[in-house]
């Protein structure tokens, strides 16, 4: 992601069932998509694919599945 732009500007995949997720990825670089694109997406539950949007939300500082740290 583009920090300025929010942007999707590659997407890398590494293990078991990436063939699955990167199809995801080169649609978002393709489409011009924004962080907040991947977030808004629905994505079944529970499946692999509900990564990139956690992801998108990771980067956008709103994950569902992440503890906050302790200060």
């Amino acid at each position: 992601m583009d920090p300025a732009s929010h942007g999707v500007l590659g997407m890398g995949v590494v293990g078991p069932h990436a063939e699955a997720l990167i199809a995801e990825g080169v649609l978002a670089v393709e489409m011009g998509a924004v962080a907040q694109d991947l977030a808004l997406t629905i994505h079944p539950h529970p499946t692999l694919s509900e990564t990139i949007a956690e992801a998108a939300d990771i980067f956008l500082g709103s994950a569902t599945h992440i503890v906050p740290r302790k200060a």
